[in-house]
């Protein structure tokens, strides 16, 4: 992005922070993704050569850091001080969007959703013990963004865009527009499963206890005090 030649405050920070994509991506890592492949899947819908081009952008800006991993394969990301202090900003984008942008069937992708759940909403004290495979079903998402699983094992949940393996004991069933509502604290679950536009069928404890494995707000830590929606 060229440079709008202005000393204003607004205009330095809108060169680095207004490109498409990028306050996602600080967004994602303030919830806790810091590999390449965590970010990649905060953000479903951007190409992974974008994404490489928004890193190195925010990289020599100052914005953030990295590190390679200790195996040596690919890097391991963190915001800088310079990234964390906008903390506030991403929250103000958010408090804003959540006041006066009506979220629509356009803005509901049941993979982000399934993602967020696991990166930083999750109540992992409800989650049953051994390893639980959940699979996910959106017939109204095109092909390739119509199956999902869940999979619980160590204590955490993974959301998963393959086959994990092992069969699932829980299937759901979903309208991606009423699961973001009901990740997103919009819809309550006894609602959506009356409705039928969610429905839940198999192992009996774990399709009563399902819901109460969301918290509806973030949790990650973060090294800014504040607080982010999503």
């Amino acid at each position: 992005m060229g440079s709008y030649r202005q000393y204003c405050p607004v205009a330095l920070a809108s060169e680095i922070m207004a490109e498409r994509w990028t306050p996602l991506v600080v967004r994602n890592l303030m919830l806790g993704a810091d590999t390449f492949n965590e970010l990649a899947r905060g953000v479903p819908t951007m190409s992974r050569s974008m994404l490489v081009k928004r890193l190195t952008q925010l990289k020599h800006a100052g914005v953030i850091a990295s590190e390679p991993k200790g195996d040596g394969r690919g890097s391991i990301y963190h915001l800088t001080d310079a990234g964390a202090d906008l903390a506030g900003v991403i929250d103000a984008l958010s408090d804003w969007g959540g006041r006066w942008v009506e979220v629509t069937s356009a803005h509901a992708d049941p993979g982000f959703a399934l993602w967020a759940w696991c990166q930083a909403q999750l109540d992992r004290s409800k989650l049953p013990a051994g390893r639980i495979v959940v699979a996910f079903s959106f017939p109204d998402e095109a092909a390739g963004n119509r199956s999902y699983w869940l999979l619980v094992e160590h204590g955490d949940a993974e959301a998963c865009a393959t086959d994990p393996g092992g069969d699932p004991e829980l299937l759901v069933e979903a309208e991606s527009k009423a699961f973001v509502d009901w990740h997103r604290g919009a819809l309550s679950w006894p609602d959506a499963l009356r409705s039928g536009r969610i429905t839940v069928t198999g192992r009996g404890d774990l399709a009563r206890s399902i819901a109460t494995w969301n918290l509806h707000a973030p949790i990650a830590p973060r090294t800014a005090d504040g607080s982010t929606g999503v």
